[in-house]
């Protein structure tokens, strides 16, 4: 009869017993949650926040199974779904539009287990439920923004070399840089060329009007294209944090798509405001030296 050390035995029992202290979350199910987090970067999601979220609970008369305070949110465990819609209006109520209130739900397993890395296995929207979105990015608006950029560059550039101009201007999808004299706008475009590379430039006569035009090369629509792909899946991931969701899917789909996964999502209407909002920062330097009509008839 073949028999093993016994030392395999006990190496093999314990492997089974962490198998199974690790699997034991995915037995707890899950429970339904409020989770509050900050709208703005100047509010934080600390004690302070928690007691008014106490207080606001003792007010409406709602018994938590627990309120705990995470690096980014602050989340509240109901027992039924009818407390947990209760929590919701009542925390909207309080805290107004500086927070997001969002439901959730989280696990009911025990802190120790949590302690040590043994979380419950996530499952996909097929087998869970929750939110899928696609979304398309503006990118006529972004080249867009790019050409103006380069509007603004121009103008800075030909002031800087003081090089005289009777006016700059987007004109669609192109920059036009006018003229009063031929010289001028040779000198311009040599130094345009040189220090806007991406430039596609061009020359056109129009009545006494000498002009430059600047459309985006192929290759710098490509790479304004993918910047403002990569820059609009950040902001999603970011915006996903303020739900809390574990697991989300944010992925690239085609040229100009986004394709968003918010698995346990409870509520739909919350994560579409909060993914569909739009959030624009442009600077802009401010010339106080010079006059705005000056400016505009190109003697700047």
């Amino acid at each position: 009869m073949n028999r093993y050390p016994l030392w395999k035995y006990i190496l093999i029992a314990a492997a089974v017993v962490v198998g199974l202290i690790y699997t034991l979350p995915n037995f707890y199910g899950e429970v339904p949650a409020v989770q509050v987090s900050p709208l703005r970067a100047n509010l934080k999601a600390d004690a302070a926040l928690m007691g008014r979220i106490e207080d606001t609970f003792k007010k409406a008369g709602l018994v938590p199974e627990g309120v705990a305070l995470d690096a980014n949110s602050v989340k509240a465990r109901f027992a039924t779904t009818e407390n947990q819609l209760k929590a919701k209006d009542a925390l909207q109520g309080a805290l107004g539009d500086d927070y997001v209130v969002a439901l959730n739900l989280l696990s009911r397993s025990p802190q120790w287990l949590t302690s040590i890395g043994a979380l419950p296995m996530y499952l996909g929207l097929d087998l869970r439920g929750g939110v899928h979105f696609l979304m398309q990015v503006d990118m006529k608006s972004a080249l867009a923004k790019k050409v103006e950029s380069y509007t603004n560059d121009i103008r800075g550039l030909l002031r800087e070399q003081r090089m005289q101009h009777s006016g700059i201007a987007r004109e669609g999808d192109a920059v036009s840089v006018r003229f009063r004299d031929a010289a001028m706008r040779d000198k311009a475009l040599t130094r345009i060329a040189k220090d806007m590379p991406d430039l596609e430039l061009r020359t056109a006569d129009d009545g006494g009007e000498f002009r430059i035009i600047g459309t985006l090369k192929v290759e710098a629509q490509r790479r304004t294209q993918e910047f403002a792909l990569l820059q609009n899946i950040n902001t999603l991931r970011n915006r996903v944090n303020d739900l809390g969701v574990a697991e989300p899917i944010i992925q690239q789909q085609g040229a100009d798509r986004v394709v968003v996964q918010l698995p346990g999502v409870q509520d739909t209407a919350k994560a579409k405001e909060i993914l569909g909002r739009t959030a624009t920062l442009e600077i802009m330097l401010v010339d106080e030296e010079h006059d705005v009509t000056a400016a505009l008839s190109g003697h700047v």
